[in-house]
C-alpha cells in the first residue's frame, strides 16, 4: 500500500487512515495463509496509523470495535438496502465516531436512531465498504487478522520488541490502548506500563501436548494440576472491594457472591488472582461447564447476548432446575492456580514455584490439585485422579516460567484424552475468505439404529487445502440438494473426527453435541454403516 492511500481530513489535522485501506488490508490478509505476509500487510496500515486513530484502526482490523458490542444484530446490519457509493470516502474516524453514536442511542427511540445513523454511514460507503462494516458488527470478518497477528504487525510498524508490545497487552488488556501508548511514547512508555489491581489483564494460555511424555519433555521442575472445565477467573481484591473478570475480561463481580466473599476473606489486603470456577452437584460431582455457564455467563456478561441465549441449548428443563439450584446455594466456588499481585508486589516475572508459595498462603482451603513433580509415572498418576474424578485432564507447567499473556508457549502444556469418531458427512457449507469456492464447513452425523444419521455438530478445524480441494469434488459427485449456502450431499463419505469431548443439546435430535471438533482424515476404507453411533457419542455426556 502506497502513503497515497492515507489522506489528512485537512491542513493541520493528523492523517486519517481511509476505510477503504482496511477493506483491501482484510482482503491481502485473508488471500494468505503465511503468518508473516498477514503481519507484513497489517504493519503497512498501523505504520501510517496517527495516534488519534490508533484504537479505531486496531479494533476495526480485529473485527472488534473499540466501543465493544453496540447491539447492532444480523437483520439490522444485512436490512439497511441503501445505494452503495461509487468513490470511497470514508475514514476509520468516520466509521468510529457512527460506532460511537450507535452505542449511545439506548432507551425509547433508539431503534429508528440506530436506523437512521446506520443508513447514513451505509449511504458513504462502496459495496466492499459496506460488506466489510457489516461483517464486522456481526462478527463474521473472517480474514484471519487475529489480535495475536495484529500484536506482531504494531510492533513491527512502530520498530518495537514484540514481546514489550505483547507485555502491554497482557497489562492493559487492551491491544487499542497499547498502539496508542505505543505510538505516543514508544519504549520507554510500554516499559512503564505495570499491573493495576482492579484492571483486567489477560490470561496466560496452554498449548496442547500430544501426551504426557510430551509434556514433561525439557522441563527440570513442573507441577501438574487438574485441568477443570469450568469458567476462567481473575480476582481482584483491593482492601474490601473485589472484582471479578472472566477470560475475555468482561466483569461478572454481581453474578459470584460466593467467590467475592471467600476472596474478601482471604489472606491478603491486595491480591490478583487466576484461577477456575466451578459449579459442584456434591463435594465429588462436577457440574458440567455447559451447565455452569447456563447460570453464570449468562445473567450478566456483556458478551454473551442473553440469558435465554445460554439456557436454549445447555440440558433439560429439570437438569436446569437442578443446576439453578446449586449453584444458588453457593456451590459455584473458585479453584485457584496463580497469584499476579501480593500486597503492593508483582509477581508476574517472578518465578512459578514462588507465586505458589504466595498462592498457599493467601488462599489455602481454594487451591487447584496439583502435585510438583517431573516424575511421569507419578504426573501420569495425577492425570487418571483428574479424569476420575470428571475433569478433562492436567495442565504441565514450568515451575521456572514467568506470567506471560499472548501466544500460547511452552511453559504450560495442557494434556488432555483424545477421542476420535468415524462420523458421516450430511452437507458441507461453501467456504469464505481464502477458501472461498471451496466447499468447507462440515455438517457431521452419527449413526442412528432407529432413524439413520443424526447430525451432531459442525466444523472446518483441521481442513488443508488438500482437503478442501477433494471434498468439494466428490461432495459435488454425491449432491443431493442445495441451498444458496449449504450442499447437502447423499451419505456415503465417512470423515474420522478428534475431539475434546461433548455436551449435552437441545438443538441436535440426538441429544448430544461434539465439542471442539476437527478433521483427521477420510476413511475411504469405511462404510457409512461403520460410521459410530448416536449412542456412543452419548455415553461420553458427564452424569447429570
Amino acid at each position: 500500500m502506497s502513503g497515497e492511500q492515507f489522506e489528512a481530513n485537512d491542513e493541520t489535522g493528523p492523517v486519517r487512515v481511509r476505510l477503504i485501506d482496511l477493506v483491501a488490508c482484510g482482503a491481502a490478509v485473508a488471500a494468505t495463509r503465511a503468518r508473516t505476509a498477514k503481519t507484513a500487510a497489517l504493519a503497512t496500515v498501523l505504520a501510517r496509523t496517527s495516534a488519534e486513530d490508533m484504537a479505531a484502526t486496531i479494533g476495526l482490523l480485529v473485527g472488534e470495535p473499540r466501543q465493544g458490542r453496540v447491539g447492532v444484530g444480523w437483520a439490522t446490519a444485512f436490512g439497511i438496502d441503501v445505494t452503495a457509493a461509487t468513490t470511497p470516502s470514508l475514514t476509520v474516524h468516520d466509521v468510529d465516531m457512527a460506532i460511537s453514536e450507535l452505542e449511545h442511542a439506548i432507551g425509547s427511540g433508539s431503534a429508528g436512531a440506530r436506523e437512521v445513523i446506520l443508513r447514513a454511514l451505509f449511504a458513504r460507503a462502496t459495496s466492499a465498504e459496506a460488506d466489510y462494516l457489516r461483517r464486522m458488527f456481526v462478527r463474521e470478518m473472517r480474514q484471519g487478522a487475529l489480535e495475536a497477528i495484529v500484536t506482531d504487525a504494531l510492533a513491527a510498524a512502530l520498530t518495537l520488541p514484540v514481546a514489550l508490545v505483547r507485555r502491554g497487552a497482557m497489562l492493559l488488556g487492551d491491544l487499542g490502548a497499547v498502539g496508542v501508548v505505543a505510538k505516543l511514547g514508544g519504549a520507554p512508555a510500554l516499559g512503564e506500563l505495570r499491573l493495576e489491581v482492579g484492571r483486567p489483564i489477560q490470561p496466560m494460555l496452554a498449548s496442547a501436548a500430544t501426551d504426557m511424555t510430551a509434556a514433561l519433555e525439557g522441563l527440570a521442575d513442573a507441577i501438574v494440576e487438574w485441568k477443570l472445565d469450568g469458567i476462567r477467573i481473575q480476582v481482584h481484591k483491593r482492601g474490601d472491594a473485589v472484582t471479578v473478570f472472566t477470560r475475555n475480561l468482561n466483569e461478572i463481580t454481581t453474578r459470584v457472591p460466593n467467590i467475592v466473599a471467600i476472596v474478601r476473606n482471604c489472606g491478603a489486603t491486595d491480591v490478583v488472582l487466576d484461577g477456575e470456577a466451578m459449579g459442584w452437584y456434591d463435594r465429588d460431582t462436577p457440574i458440567p461447564f455447559q451447565h455452569t455457564m447456563s447460570r453464570a455467563a449468562w445473567q450478566g456478561d456483556p458478551a454473551t447476548p442473553s440469558r435465554a441465549a445460554w439456557q436454549g441449548d445447555p440440558a433439560t428443563p429439570s437438569g436446569i432446575a437442578r443446576v439453578e439450584e446449586v449453584i444458588e446455594a453457593g456451590a459455584l466456588r473458585p479453584h485457584f492456580f496463580d497469584c499476579l499481585h501480593h500486597d503492593g508486589v508483582d509477581l508476574l516475572d517472578r518465578p512459578l514455584s514462588e507465586r505458589l508459595d504466595v498462592l498457599e498462603r493467601v488462599v489455602p482451603e481454594n487451591r487447584i490439585v496439583g502435585v510438583r513433580t517431573g516424575d511421569a509415572a507419578r504426573a501420569a498418576q495425577v492425570e487418571a485422579d483428574a479424569l476420575a474424578a470428571g475433569h478433562e485432564g492436567v495442565v504441565v507447567k514450568d515451575l521456572s516460567s514467568r506470567y506471560e499473556a499472548g501466544r500460547r508457549g511452552s511453559a504450560w502444556r495442557k494434556v488432555k484424552p483424545v477421542r476420535t469418531f468415524d462420523l458421516v458427512v450430511l452437507a458441507a457449507e461453501w467456504g469464505h475468505g481464502r477458501r472461498t469456492g471451496w466447499l468447507s464447513n462440515l455438517h457431521l452425523g452419527a449413526r442412528d439404529e432407529a432413524s439413520g444419521f443424526v447430525m451432531v455438530g459442525k466444523t472446518f478445524k483441521g481442513l488443508t487445502d488438500a482437503l478442501l480441494r477433494y471434498q468439494t469434488e466428490q461432495f459435488l459427485e454425491i449432491e443431493a440438494w442445495r441451498t444458496a449456502s449449504t450442499v447437502f450431499v447423499h451419505h456415503r463419505m465417512v470423515v474420522e473426527i478428534a475431539i475434546d469431548g461433548v455436551q449435552a443439546s437441545t438443538r441436535y435430535p440426538g441429544g448430544v453435541a461434539l465439542r471442539f471438533a476437527r478433521v483427521k482424515r477420510y476413511r475411504e476404507d469405511k462404510d457409512p454403516l461403520d460410521a459410530d453411533t448416536i449412542t456412543s457419542l452419548q455415553a461420553l455426556l458427564p452424569p447429570r
